[in-house]
């Protein structure tokens, strides 16, 4: 049902930034939590970061931890990746999911696996070059 359309993506020095948007086609997407992966060649799909449906809870993965930010616009229904500081090694593919349908309690806790999300972007390549 719900439709989620990553942008933003491309070729970046590292050093540099990049800002990842993920636009949501449900105006209920706002009641979900939303998270960003990433897939490099050959490689699982990881988390890199999460938020719940206010925006008030976030999760990193550490090796992303004080460089990229996570934030959403439920006004926009759009959830954004910020990423300062590229590295090489966070050449991947980004994906941007939504547990959209699911119930959660009033403790929010990180959904770290893919299976715990319902709905996936098509993903944008982000390439940090030396």
């Amino acid at each position: 049902q719900v439709q989620l359309v990553e942008s933003g993506g491309g070729l970046v020095q590292a050093g540099g930034s990049m800002r990842l948007s993920c636009a949501a086609s449900e105006r209920t997407f706002s009641r979900y939590d939303m998270g960003w992966f990433r897939q490099a060649p050959g490689k699982e799909r990881e988390i890199v970061a999460a938020i719940s449906w206010s925006g008030d809870n976030t999760y990193y993965k550490d090796s992303v931890k004080g460089r990229f930010t996570i934030s959403r616009d439920n006004a926009k229904n759009t959830v954004y990746l910020q990423m300062n500081s590229l590295k090489p090694e966070d050449t991947a593919v980004y994906f941007c999911a939504t547990d959209y349908g699911r119930t959660t309690g009033r403790t929010w806790y990180p959904k770290r696996n893919a299976y715990e999300y319902t709905a996936w972007g098509q993903g944008t390549q982000v390439t940090v070059s030396s």
